[in-house]
């Protein structure tokens, strides 16, 4: 009996062994070529697996590493696994389950999408292989300036590869999306808390629900309901991608708390308030990675009962001197205007703001490399002083230079010579002044 069990364990470990080693003998690169090359004549994009080979334990299974899409490997996958059903290895049609572990997705990959939608769907494709299930661990979305975190996605399909439903939750836990169809269209929900915003300022969203619908090349964002920083974000938004890509949507804040957010751009001169805000915006581009360079947009603002913290307007407008002007603080009831994006150039347009002790109003100017250059007025209330002074705004956005203009210093340098102070200095300031709204002029157009 001993001998007999010695045997079969002996004919199982040798079993065992063969079913190890067996997958690395089989010529498994020259299948996954071919792979390749049909899936580089699907995509319009060459395709490459660097190498794979068989395992059939637990189960068989083929393992394909390095995987790479694009001249530029736009697409890059450390593993897919392709795991057949056992009942149907050998029918017409195979079951197969996918694990695809660290794909790293660049944003150029979105041409790829966009050559897929546009292709009729090949009814061949499904008849011979069905997915049912696919499982992604540590995506990866590469996007230029902007920090996304690894998520994992899960999603299962009916026998005609049709989605049934799709989770998606990063590895942190603060976003998940949930995708479930509603006949040809799919509903889509993305939830986020205690979420950090992961392009332009790192903004904490303490909650944010966005509901969304698939229909065919358009997604609908029917709600946008965001809270942060003590305020509320609401709107809706359109994106399609029929010939063009093309978004277009309205926005509106409320009762936002400015401080936080304002002293994330510049720690010199930063606002205080409570935000109000409301616009709308739109893009049209060939490709969807020029949408966020094209987008133009509109939106009113009034910031109330706030402070203007680190520039003292009323030390600036009574000094006509160029010194160090920074430092101090401007209260303020209510700071207003205009904020207008076209491309890469961003404009503050008919800023006003109003005060117990002042009136200002103004035009600034964000170049692309963000660079300020604007025109303020500053009119002092019960002021000797018979006009406004008229006030450079230069510098950074991340570091403000606001000081009396040039051309208001020189005419008020003129006008005491030759008028003596008081009305001659008013009137050499304004006459720089009407310099300045020259300047002001040509800049708003």
């Amino acid at each position: 009996m001993i001998k007999k069990m010695k045997k079969i364990s002996i004919w199982v470990s040798a079993v065992i062994s063969l079913l190890i080693i067996l997958p690395f003998l089989i010529p498994t690169q020259s299948y996954l070529n071919k792979i390749a090359r049909m899936a580089s004549e699907k995509l319009g994009a060459p395709v490459t697996i660097a190498s794979g080979h068989w395992l059939l334990l637990p189960s068989p299974r083929v393992v394909a590493e390095d995987i790479t899409v694009g001249e530029l490997q736009e697409i890059k996958v450390a593993q897919i696994v392709v795991i057949p059903s056992l009942s149907t290895l050998f029918s017409a049609t195979k079951v197969i389950d996918l694990r695809v572990s660290k794909p790293i997705v660049k944003q150029a990959a979105l041409t790829f999408a966009s050559a897929l939608s546009s292709k009729p769907l090949d009814s061949s494709d499904a008849a011979i292989i069905n997915i049912r299930h696919v499982t992604v661990k540590e995506l990866q979305l590469d996007w230029p300036d902007m920090k996304l975190p690894h998520v994992n996605l899960e999603a299962s399909f009916t026998n005609a590869n049709v989605l049934v439903s799709a989770k998606l939750e990063s590895a942190d836990g603060a976003l998940k999306a949930d995708v479930t169809p509603k006949g040809s269209d799919y509903l889509v929900l993305v939830q986020a808390n205690k979420w950090v915003l992961p392009i332009g300022l790192p903004l904490l969203i303490d909650k944010a629900q966005i509901e969304m619908q698939v229909k065919g090349k358009r997604l609908d964002i029917s709600n946008i309901n965001v809270d942060f920083y003590e305020g509320k974000l609401t709107g809706d938004a359109v994106v399609s991608w029929d010939k063009n890509w093309r978004t277009s949507g309205k926005l509106k804040v409320h009762n936002l708390s400015v401080k936080e957010p304002s002293s994330m751009v510049s720690k010199a001169i930063y606002l205080s308030g409570s935000l109000f805000s409301h616009g709308d915006f739109s893009s049209s581009v060939k490709e969807a990675a020029a949408l966020a360079d094209n987008m133009q947009a509109d939106f009113k603002f009034s910031i109330n009962n706030g402070v203007l913290h680190g520039l003292d307007l009323v030390k600036i407008a009574s000094l006509l001197v160029k010194q160090n002007t920074g430092g101090g603080e401007t209260e303020f009831n209510e700071f207003s205007g205009l904020f207008s994006m076209r491309g890469k150039q961003r404009n503050l347009r008919d800023l006003k703001i109003s005060s117990g002790l002042l009136a200002a109003t103004g035009q600034v100017q964000i170049k692309p490399n963000k660079e300020l250059d604007g025109i303020a007025q500053v009119e002092l209330k019960h002021s000797v002083s018979l006009v406004a002074i008229p006030l450079e705004v230069s510098g950074t956005v991340s570091n403000p230079v606001v000081l009396p203009s040039k051309a208001a210093m020189a005419g008020a340098v003129a006008g005491t010579a030759i008028l003596g102070p008081g009305l001659g200095t008013s009137i050499g300031i304004k006459a720089g002044g009407a310099v300045d709204k020259l300047k002001e002029f040509f800049q708003s157009k």
